[in-house]
This record gives C-alpha cells, structure tokens and sequence, in this order.
C-alpha cells in the first residue's frame, strides 16, 4: 500500500471482532512504533499490549477513576455505569497502551518527547491499516489520571498518550467518510524576505 494512500483511507475503527490477533502482527505494529523520529534518539516510548483477561486491570482502573467523581457510587444507576467502565476495554481483543517516559538529558525537550510518541502512535495506526486490522486511538481525562499511571507503573513525570484498540475489521461496521479541511485554507508559504 502506497503511504500516501494509507494516509488518506486510514479511519478509526470502534467496532471490532473478538477474534485473538495474531502475536506476529502485534509485533510488526509495536516494531514501526520504534521506528519514529526521535530528538537525540532518546526512543521515550513504552508500549503495554493488553489481550484477554489481562485487560481487566484496565477496565477496574476505568471504573475506579469513575468513581472518584461519584455522589453515591453505591446507587444502581451507578452501579450500572461502573460496570460499563470495566467492560469497555473488551470492545477490542487488543489494547496497546503507549506511554511517553521523558529523558532525564536536560537537553531534551518533554514536548518533543510527547511528540515523539505521538508520532509513534501515527505509525503504528498505519500499520494497523496496512496490515487489515481496525484500530481506534482513544485517550480522554482517565488517560491521564495518577491512577492510570499507577496500574503501568510509571512516575510522575511519565504520561500515558493513549490505547490503542485494535482487532480484526467487523465487515457490518459502515466505513464514515471523512472531509478534511483543504490544505491550503491551513497554511501560510513565507517565500520572501519582505
């Protein structure tokens, strides 16, 4: 697939199969992850594939995070929403977690190790694409709340960027189609001096 062309039909898959991935396709997707560009070569990214019932931690931190901001967590209603918390993260077979842990080098720049790891996330996306999959980059509050940084076990200054929810293409899903913004209206050539 030419790149140009995965670029422009890459969309966000939610809606998946429940069939396991293949563990070579994982790799190969995690593998072009390593190969973004990086300030001083410092490779800030950590990547947590989550299958089967080792996504439940995730799905009981989800809820735990939900909770925090709950009246009366005990109420049914509650109850009900804590239990939807738990179980989103088996709307994938797959969650990679992709996380920036910044260099101690007082050289390097924390927002060009946040980007970084964005650029791996990009290419990781694509290769998801190029390969068949469907995947969804999904971040949101609870992404980057201490107790997520907690179940990965990160410190302080690390950052969880997202999951990454990834399984084969369920074919009754319908393909949205996406209108960019033309190029142009987005950007200023400075061409001269003057």
């Amino acid at each position: 697939m030419d790149v140009f062309d995965a670029i422009r039909s890459r969309r966000s898959i939610g809606r998946v199969k429940d069939d396991p991935v293949d563990k070579n396709l994982i790799n190969k997707i995690l593998e072009a992850g390593t190969w973004a560009p990086n300030h001083f070569h410092t490779e800030p990214w950590r990547f947590f594939v989550l299958t089967g019932e080792g996504r439940k931690p995730l799905g009981r931190t989800l809820a735990e995070i939900s909770r925090e901001s709950m009246e009366d967590p005990t109420s049914n209603e509650n109850q009900i929403i804590l239990r939807k918390q738990e179980e989103k993260v088996f709307r994938a077979p797959v969650i990679i977690t992709c996380a920036a842990i910044p260099s101690s080098n007082p050289k390097v720049k924390r927002i060009e190790e946040i980007g970084a790891v964005n650029a791996a996330i990009q290419n990781m996306l694509l290769t998801v694409h190029s390969l068949g999959l469907g995947a969804i980059w999904r971040t949101g509050a609870p992404c980057y709340h201490p107790l997520m940084k907690k179940l990965f076990g990160l410190s302080e200054e690390d950052e969880v960027l997202g999951f990454i929810y990834l399984g084969y293409v369920d074919n009754s899903t319908k393909s949205i189609s996406r209108h960019r913004t033309p190029f142009e209206e987005k950007t200023v050539w400075m061409e001269s001096d003057s």
